[in-house]
């Protein structure tokens, strides 16, 4: 199997090597990002936008290679990892600047990593490094040479590298001074962004010109998905990094060529309740959705299968727990999804005192079941999902509304006045290591959405969590790690924070006007190689 993934690289490596042969550089990419970004600083990152910009233009010590999923060397050219784990020690690169000139060095990297790493900044990136209490330590060596120790030991640490973006610790720039292909150079509020090439990039190609082969990238602001795909067929923009089944069976009968399908995706859509205890929601709400039996209730009323046949068109599969059967070595096969059936609901809410009378859910005090479920607007899987979750539910005496919102506002009700009931969103992975989902589980984490940021567990089952996720992260042997991890699935299955609904192909549509792109499961799937993309002439697109 190794051997035959060597071929197929090599063989997309010459491919590309023909191609750019022919290759137009300059010219300006284009695509649609469906909000703001939340932050420019990149150790900040949690939304899809800032996630996109940190893409786009940080530098980072290794990247994990999308299509070998191995790590490369980037800034540092080379490590090593000792004491168990719990050191690593780096060789960066010589000579390289960030985009406003200021010379990169291992000053830099202890800085970031110390950032990263400082509690009160509470960095998302950061909980992926987190397997024990205690302080990292960096050890400048030299210029180009530094020692990071962690308190334990941490499984997979050179590919979590990957997303973290190493920031000046002089420029007067602060964290817009970069050293990723690209830099913001222009951010119109609510309408879009223009990224401009790193004048300062150190990436060459085999025949010495200097990357990326694009000059400039705009990325639009677009919540609509239909005007999205419109532009994408008027040519005024390049690709859609995710397309709905609806738009790819379109795709696919008008321009084939444009469509493509890489299987399964890590990503997940799902649902969850407001559990957080300072939310204004009555105290009669707040013990619905801290009962283990009101979820799994909800969650053995929706019917799954119905989702991936009408919502996706088919282009789904139904969703178990944190993991995506994509996730081969990861997911635990000993689960399968919850089955679609209200009375087996029905006989769990009873348990909780509820009862129906006449064809309405009520409480134990008599309170009608009724809550509302916000989602992005926009975005038509979820508007269509949240409609047949709502007729659904209608099923077993409940009543659901729902709310949709621009995307600003529902992360303002999210993470900071903690306003709503329940909200219906999903997960992009960006990696295969449960590691990447540190910043999801641990309960002190901010992204522990359904209640985050506690001081000490809420429940013995998050404690639990807590316990596993650690011990995971600290294990170096990838069979008890993956024993840890299972366990973690088994109890999300259980407990249902998260009701996973369905598991998304990766699906996406490009313009034959861009060149050299191998879309893959994992994000960003289009854009992973942006350093390589070029904008083909018609002699181009004749060569490929």
């Amino acid at each position: 199997m190794r051997h035959r993934l060597a071929r197929v690289v090599c063989l997309i490596s010459l491919v590309l090597s023909a191609v750019l042969a022919f290759a137009q550089a300059g010219g300006e990419l284009r695509f649609c990002i469906y909000s703001e970004p939340k932050t420019f600083n990149p150790l900040l990152t949690a939304d899809d936008a800032s996630d996109t910009i940190r893409y786009l233009t940080g530098g980072v010590l290794m990247r994990l290679n999308r299509l070998t999923q191995e790590a490369e060397p980037e800034l540092a050219t080379s490590w090593k990892i000792s004491d168990g784990g719990r050191t690593i020690t780096l060789q960066l690169r010589d000579g390289v600047r960030f985009s406003d000139g200021t010379p990169f060095s291992a000053e830099d990297v202890a800085y970031t990593v110390q950032q990263l790493m400082d509690p009160a900044l509470h960095s998302p990136t950061g909980d992926s490094f987190r397997s024990g209490e205690g302080k990292v330590i960096t050890r400048i060596l030299g210029k180009n040479r530094i020692a990071i120790t962690f308190p334990a030991p941490i499984a997979g640490l050179d590919k979590l590298f990957d997303q973290v973006a190493i920031m000046s610790a002089k420029s007067p720039e602060k964290e817009m001074a970069v050293l990723g292909p690209y830099y913001v150079a222009e951010n119109k509020a609510g309408a879009y962004l223009i990224l401009k090439r790193n004048p300062n990039y150190w990436k060459h190609d085999s025949r010495g010109r200097q990357l990326p082969y694009i000059d400039s990238v705009r990325l639009d602001i677009q919540q609509s998905r239909d005007i999205e795909a419109l532009r994408l067929e008027r040519g005024e923009i390049h690709f859609i990094n995710s397309i709905d089944a609806e738009y790819y069976d379109k795709v696919m009968a008008q321009n084939p060529a444009m469509a493509h399908d890489a299987g399964i995706s890590l990503d997940a859509e799902f649902m969850w309740f407001n559990q957080a205890p300072n939310s204004p929601l009555p105290a009669y709400k707040k013990a619905w959705f801290t009962s283990t039996n009101f979820r799994r209730a909800i969650s053995e009323s929706i019917n799954r299968e119905d989702l991936v046949r009408i919502a996706f068109r088919g282009r789904a599969h139904p969703a178990v727990g944190p993991v995506s059967p994509g996730n081969k070595f990861w997911f635990n096969a000993n689960l399968q999804p919850h089955p679609f059936d209200q009375k087996s609901a029905l006989q769990r809410l009873g348990q909780d005192g509820f009862h129906l009378q006449d064809g309405v859910l009520r409480d134990r005090e008599g309170h009608a079941v009724e809550f509302s479920v916000v989602t992005n607007a926009g975005n038509k899987y979820r508007e269509r999902m949240a409609t047949m979750i709502q007729q659904d539910l209608s099923g077993i005496g409940i009543k659901l509304n729902v709310v949709t919102l621009d995307f600003p506002s529902l992360i303002e009700r999210m993470t900071r006045t903690f306003d709503y009931e329940a909200c219906l969103l999903g997960l992009v992975n960006t990696d295969l290591d449960p590691n990447s989902q540190m910043n999801i589980w641990l309960s002190s984490s901010d992204n522990h959405q359904w209640n985050p940021s506690q001081k000490t567990p809420a429940t013995a089952w998050e404690a639990e969590i807590d316990k596993l996720m650690r011990a995971q992260a600290s294990t170096l042997d990838p069979n008890k790690r993956k024993q840890y991890f299972d366990q973690v699935q088994a109890i999300a299955w259980e407990q249902e924070p998260f009701i996973y609904l369905v598991n998304k192909d990766a699906l996406s549509a490009v313009s034959p006007a861009l060149h050299n792109v191998h879309p893959v499961v994992l994000r960003p799937q289009v854009y992973w190689n942006i350093e390589e993309l070029s904008l083909g002439t018609s002699e181009v697109a004749r060569n490929r």
